[in-house]
Formats: C-alpha cells, structure tokens, sequence
C-alpha cells in the first residue's frame, strides 16, 4: 500500500477534525472584513484602524504558544486538546455574535468585545490545529493539512459568499432585533457551536507516536535547539512565514474596504473577495497536500510565493491603471474577483503544506511548541502590517487621489513581502515526509 494510497483510511477523521479550522474560516474572514467598517464609525484614519485591528494579533503573539504548551502537557479523559476546544469555541461564538450589536453603542463597548472575543478565539487557535498532527501520523500531514484546510475555506465560503449576504437583509426578528448590518454574526455564532458539538462527539485524540507519548521538552530549550542547529531549516521557514503573513495580513482588513470604496460593492459584497479567494483555497488545499507529497513541500511553496508575487504585483498594476483603462464599477469589481480566484490557489498551497514542515521536524512532546512558534511569527506579522499598510494608505491619501487609487500602495507592499518570503525558502533545505524530528546538536 503506498503512503498516498495509506492515507485513505485517515481522511474521515481528518475531515471531522477540520470542524474546528472551520471555525475559524467561518469567522475571521468576516471579522477582517467588517470589523474595519464598525471601526470607521468612530475613527477615521485607516493607520488608527489598522494598529486597532491588531489587537488581536498582539493576544495571539503571547497566548497561542502559552496555551498550544499548555494543552501539550493537559491529560484528560477526552484529551489534552479537547478540554479548551469544547469550553473556549463556544465562549468564542458568544463574543462573536455581540460584535455589531457592541458596535452600534460605542467605541468602547466595541473594543471590549473584541479584546474578549480574541482573548478565547486565540486561546482555542493552538489546540485546534495541534488536533490533526496528534491524530494523523506524520507523513500523510501534507493530505491530512490539506482536508482541514478545505474545511477552513468551507468555512469562509458560508461566511463571506452567503452569510455576508445578510448585511443587506433589513428586518426585525425576536431576541436579534433589527437585523441591517448585524445578522450575519448571530447566525455565525449557530455554527460555531454546531461544529464543536461534532467535534465533541466524534474525536476522539489518538498518539501515533506512542514511543514518545509523556515527553515533555521546556519551551525555551526547543527554541535553543532551534537557533543552535546547523541547518537553520526551521529559522528559515519561521522567517518565510513572518514574510508571507506581512503580505497577506496588511491587505486582508483593507480588502473589504477596497471593494466598497474603489470597486463600489455594497456592504453585503465587500467580503466577496476573501470569499472567492476561500473558493480556490478549498478546491486547492487537498490536491496541494498531494501535489506536495509527490513533488515535496518546498518545491511546492516556492513556487506558489512566485505565483502570489506575482499576482500581487498584477493587482497593484490593476489598482494603479485600471481606472484609467476603462475599469470602474461592476466590470473592474469581477475581473478582481477572478483575480482573487488564482491568488487564493496559492495561498491555499502555501498554508497547506507550511505547518507539516514544522510538524516533521517536531516531536510529539513538542508539537504545541512548534505550533506556538509559527504563530509567533505569523501573528508578529499581523501585527506589523496592518498598521504599515494602514499607514501606507493614509500618506496616499495625503495627495487626494481618486478612491480608486488609494490602495495601489498596499498591493505593492504584498507583493514585495511575498517575494522575499520566497527567497528566504530556497535556504530550506528539511522538513520533507521521512526528514527525522529536530533534535539537538
């Protein structure tokens, strides 16, 4: 039986695991695309409103590795992941879905309810993606990471294609009160406690590394075997992950907002394109964690960072002659769209098969650490970028540009990021199906 062919018995409760990343498919793409308009009731410049919208990245700097250690070293009956999925998703919907209603009182009730939904979102982050390398043995990670991301982009595909839709619905039901500009997030909140009860109910944690099952390695000694080692393997990839994320993340809570103001998408289409991004991302995910399998995870990644180098620089010349060219309105807001299609098959590929590089060279004591440290470098990245794209598009609108032109800036930044994110690849050279875990020099 080959390894590709192995992995078929596994794809089931892989699917089931990916419940807990749609979760967060379902509700971070409308959060970065509408948490911004909320903001921009109150506060108008965007470099204000981009160093906001970090708040929770800064939450996830220094709880996703405290927690991710933390359910490393839990023991209980249903796991050590399942205790904080089952008791912080469900607190997660419950902020989640006060969030339009917060934002209709005030600022201040508003950042309340994001610091207290980011204080459980973050907290579950890290036990839900260590879920699926606890469960899944190690060389069918590339398969297994591609399944649940599909159920991410499933996620995203409900939220921001259907459920987004619902901004513009403009009536009154019981308990939810008006509905204009808030319905979405109650009904989000439904799933999110739908898809912890199959969690709840069909997981059930299993370690295919039982030679290792109680080992347990301090944090700060696993961040000393990664500096100290020779090959800088895992540095590198942390780096090239800091690198993409410093795109992705300074365009993400902008890209709603550039739908409305330059392409004129009304409030229930501004999360169209992360939406039709999620729709390529889910198509993709799975033949890219084979597609990886076959060729191998960093051939696979450096060529998606030049394809969304490339794409990227495509949509800054878009943004930057389109307008002049005759692209205004509905015709320029759907050739973005198809654009957005090829950039989310990138990206899709290179989420895909980021984490199973890190993952093999893990262990089973130290899969939360590994966990924490890629989101010390992506969540460092959100919190950078937002604020220098925010910033980036304030000193363009110093000059009074045309709507049209005021985000030019922020694609060329991404396509800068992601270029360099690919250089930095070429000096990996582990983290293939087979490579032996990390281990001290």
């Amino acid at each position: 039986m080959s390894k590709t062919n192995g992995f078929k018995r596994y794809v089931g409760l892989t699917f089931l695991i990916g419940f807990g990343f749609f979760t967060m498919g379902l509700m971070d793409p409308l959060y970065d695309t509408y948490v911004p308009a909320f903001l921009g009731r109150y506060i108008e410049s965007k470099s204000l409103i981009g160093l906001v919208m970090t708040l929770d990245n800064a939450l996830q700097l220094f709880l996703i590795p405290i927690v991710a250690l933390w359910s490393d070293r839990t023991r209980t009956r249903i796991g050590r992941r399942m205790p904080f999925i089952i008791t912080m998703l469900p607190a997660s919907a419950f902020f989640f879905g006060l969030i339009p209603y917060s934002a209709a009182l005030s600022l201040g009730a508003l950042i309340a309810v994001i610091f207290f939904l980011n204080i459980f979102k973050t907290s579950v982050r890290g036990p839900v993606v260590a879920l699926m390398p606890d469960t899944i043995p190690g060389e069918f990670r590339s398969e297994a990471n591609g399944v649940i991301n599909t159920m991410g982009g499933v996620g995203t595909i409900l939220g921001t294609l259907v459920l987004a839709r619902l901004m513009d619905v403009d009536t009154k039901l019981p308990i939810l009160g008006q509905t204009k500009d808030r319905l979405p997030f109650p009904v989000a909140s439904l799933f999110v406690v739908l898809a912890v009860i199959v969690l709840l109910l069909f997981v059930r944690e299993k370690n295919h590394d039982q030679a290792a099952a109680e080992e347990r390695v301090p944090i700060m000694a696993s961040i000393k075997q990664v500096v100290a080692q020779k090959d800088k393997s895992v540095l590198y990839i942390l780096v090239s992950i800091f690198l993409w994320f410093m795109a992705h993340e300074g365009v993400k809570p902008f890209l709603g907002l550039y739908a409305r103001d330059a392409l004129g998408a009304s409030s229930g289409m501004m999360a169209l394109p992360q939406g039709v991004a999620g729709i390529s991302y889910a198509l993709a995910a799975i033949p890219m964690g084979y597609l990886a399998h076959k060729l191998g995870r960093r051939k696979v990644i450096r060529s998606s960072l030049v394809g969304l180098g490339v794409i990227t620089a495509v949509f800054t010349a878009f943004s930057l002659f389109g307008p002049s060219l005759g692209l205004k309105g509905a015709g320029a807001f759907y050739v973005f769209m198809a654009m957005m299609l090829v950039y989310g098959v990138f990206w899709g590929s290179v989420v895909t098969n980021s984490f199973p590089m890190l993952w093999q060279l893990s262990t089973f004591g130290t899969v939360g650490i590994f966990t924490g440290l890629y989101y010390t470098f992506s969540q460092s990245a959100s919190i950078l970028a937002p604020p220098i794209t925010g910033l980036i598009i304030d000193i363009t609108n110093l000059f009074k540009p045309a709507p049209e032109y005021q985000y030019t800036g922020i694609f060329a930044f991404a396509s800068l990021c992601m270029l360099g994110a690919r250089a930095v690849m070429a000096k990996v050279k582990k983290g293939e199906p087979g490579d032996a875990a990390l281990a001290s020099d």
